[in-house]
């Protein structure tokens, strides 16, 4: 009997797998995108549009860097119209929150930023504008040109680092109740 041979197909590729994650494949839609670090282990990049999470991503980056410039400015420099306010951000939380009632005001700009801004994103969405996401046309100091990219992905990471370092900020002041200053300045640096 003759023994038929069968020849393997040609041309098959196996996907590429991520730096990050090298069990999963790389992240088709992440290419060419700053930051790109080959990180979507639940493939939400398969399933939702790419733009909207860059977007968000960058919204949260930038409100996450201000908020831990705003933690330690405040540990060193009370405001003077908040007499008694307290140095600890977690207990001047709860003071401000008693005292001035100031989350409706939060609430207030939060909208009135979100209703600004959701026509350049809902173009960006549509294809409407070749707007990147984040790029809302601000570069007062005009550092963009031809570095664009570079400086997109400096603020891409430090975005990142302060999104976990805002978290630890607070955590820190639960545990401790010392504010981040204060913790480094008298240790011990863990609170056991």
């Amino acid at each position: 009997a003759a023994v038929s041979s069968r020849r393997a197909p040609t041309g098959i590729t196996m996907m590429a797998k991520s730096k990050s994650v090298p069990f999963a494949d790389v992240p088709p839609a992440l290419a060419g995108y700053a930051g790109n670090q080959e990180f979507d282990p639940l493939n939400m990049t398969g399933y939702m549009d790419i733009k909207w999470m860059r977007e968000a991503e960058l919204k949260h980056c930038r409100i996450c860097m201000l908020a831990c410039i705003g933690w330690l400015i405040q540990e060193v420099y009370q405001l003077p119209f908040y007499p008694g306010a307290p140095a600890n951000p977690v207990e001047a939380h709860a003071y401000m929150a008693g005292v001035y009632k100031p989350l409706g005001q939060v609430a207030l700009w939060t909208s009135f930023f979100e209703i600004i801004t959701i026509p350049a994103v809902i173009q960006m969405m549509t294809g409407e504008s070749d707007r990147a996401a984040g790029d809302f046309g601000f570069d007062p100091l005009k550092i963009g040109g031809p570095d664009r990219m570079k400086y997109a992905e400096v603020e891409l990471i430090n975005g990142r680092l302060a999104m976990c370092a805002i978290g630890g900020f607070i955590h820190q002041a639960w545990l401790t109740g010392k504010p981040a200053i204060a913790q480094l300045t008298s240790g011990p640096y863990i609170p056991l």
